[in-house]
């Protein structure tokens, strides 16, 4: 006996066929920082498996990287992300602030204020340390020379400047600006070149040879060195150095119109998972997972690290009267 099949029913089937097949098939667009893209081409697939085995749904996941602020305006002007793993907290809350495309509350959505890892701004050097560079004293030494991300476009450059000026507070006290001054007016002139970012500064000190030492994110300079060798490079780690946070957030907006927010939720909160952190700490990020911290515990050496708070106030204020258009950082590079 045939039964009659109404072309209404039929489009219905095709229709939730077709919505079925766009579920299994999303595509998750990750805006992030410019040194990052080995890290999540290693967390993509260990997600992947982890979201097939929770929904049975395949995902495609794209990458774009460049330096975090560049990232930001591109974001504002409109490309796609669903998400974003930055690295300073400031270019995440661009995307409030002059967008409207996150929640005011983002750092509330994720533990540890939406950082699953963070770092410090560490020195790499050429073997056998020929020019003697231990600590940030050493950096505004005449005959040596350093190479980091412009911190007018990066993200990694602020944190290195930053990270200067706090050492120079804790040397000569933080009402003692003239010091501080003479000391990082020296420190920014001996720098060979700032790069837009900091897998170009690694270029800038690796293939083209500029300079005695690459100041960049811990985690860079011990996978440059892991790279190309412990016989070409070594890791100086300061005894004073900054506290580098990774802000993620979900960039509701455009998540909301790709259906994508269940999706872009769970790819960031995964990266607190145990297998992620281990991930995360086998590319020499630093994360609060206290197992996987007693498992890495020789892998990272003790540093103070000093805040962005402690050392200007916040984000905010750093942004203000650091590297703004006529502040502290344009003052002191005038020649």
């Amino acid at each position: 006996m045939k039964y009659p099949f109404s072309k209404t029913l039929l489009a219905s089937v095709l229709l939730a066929s077709s919505f079925a097949a766009s579920a299994a098939e999303q595509t998750l667009l990750n805006s992030s920082y410019d040194i990052a893209r080995e890290l999540f081409a290693s967390y993509n697939p260990l997600f992947k498996k982890h979201w097939k085995e929770e929904t049975g749904n395949d995902v495609t996941i794209k990458q774009s990287h460049s330096g975090s602020s560049t990232q930001a305006r591109a974001i504002l002007q409109g490309m796609p992300a669903d998400v974003v793993t930055f690295n300073q907290v400031t270019d995440v809350q661009v995307l409030h602030d002059k967008g409207n495309l996150i929640p005011a509350n983002w750092q509330s959505k994720f533990p540890n204020n939406s950082s699953p890892y963070y770092s410090t701004t560490a020195f790499l050097v050429r073997k056998g340390n020929p020019k003697n560079i231990h600590s940030w004293k050493d950096l505004a030494r005449d005959g040596v020379s350093s190479v980091f991300p412009n911190p007018k476009t990066s993200g990694n450059g602020r944190y290195t400047y930053l990270a200067a000026l706090g050492y120079a507070q804790k040397t000569f006290g933080k009402d003692d600006i003239a010091d501080q001054n003479a000391y990082l007016k020296k420190m920014l002139r001996n720098v060979a070149v700032f790069d837009t970012g900091g897998r170009g500064a690694t270029t800038s000190f690796v293939e083209r040879g500029l300079g005695d030492v690459l100041l960049t994110f811990e985690s860079e300079v011990n996978n440059i060195r892991d790279q190309y060798g412990s016989d070409k490079y070594e890791v100086v780690v300061p005894k004073t150095s900054i506290l580098a946070e990774f802000p993620v957030a979900v960039v509701d907006a455009n998540a909301k119109s790709h259906g994508t927010e269940k999706l872009a939720h769970e790819y960031l909160n995964y990266l607190y998972s145990k297998p992620a952190q281990r991930l995360l700490a086998s590319f020499n990020y630093r994360v609060d997972d206290k197992d996987v911290l007693a498992e890495e515990a020789d892998r990272f050496p003790k540093v103070d690290l000093m805040t962005v708070k402690q050392i200007t106030g916040g984000w905010p204020n750093a942004m203000k009267t650091q590297f703004s258009r006529g502040a502290r950082l344009d003052q002191l590079q005038r020649r």
